[in-house]
């Protein structure tokens, strides 16, 4: 698989998890050619898997967050005035973009630009012009399935 694969797996499906087991597809799995049982820094296709996740989430068209079930995803940018249109369906932490950085110290860094501020203004009108079930629709059925973290707002439930 190049990346080139990779980013057209990811826009066919729309939202797909990193690597995480849930209710999307996995990008790690279709890398390496097949189901990946534990952690994928064991498979042998490690270095590649790794160099084609490094570009993906480089790439102008994903947008990289924890929208399903607050694990790493990526939404394709066909789908990004869909998830505008429904965001208060998710609580602010999933719909935020993250990102890894490494620093000269070789640490893992994480930065988080919230949403909207990450949203282009032709994603804005886009999103204006889409009705809400319109919207679920493009995003498939995951996104229509509770999610227990959430009251009916969509935000976090305080623990008690």
């Amino acid at each position: 698989m190049t990346v080139k694969d990779a980013i057209a797996f990811v826009k066919e499906h729309g939202v797909v998890l990193v690597s995480a087991k849930g209710a999307v597809p996995r990008l790690t799995e279709m890398i390496a050619g097949e189901p990946i049982k534990g952690s994928w820094w064991a498979h042998p296709k490690s270095h590649q898997i790794w160099a084609i996740l490094e570009a993906v989430t480089a790439s102008k068209d994903m947008l990289v967050c924890r929208l399903v079930d607050g694990k790493v995803t990526l939404v394709h940018r066909r789908l990004w005035p869909a998830l505008v249109r429904v965001a208060k369906r998710f609580a602010a932490s999933r719909i935020a973009q993250v990102s890894q950085e490494h620093t000269p110290a070789g640490h893992h860094v994480s930065r988080e630009i919230p949403f909207p501020k990450w949203v282009p203004t032709e994603v804005r009108e886009q999103a204006s012009n889409l009705g809400e079930q319109e919207a679920f629709d493009a995003l498939g059925s995951w996104a229509k399935t509770p999610d227990k973290t959430r009251g009916k707002t969509g935000h976090k439930r305080r623990a008690r």
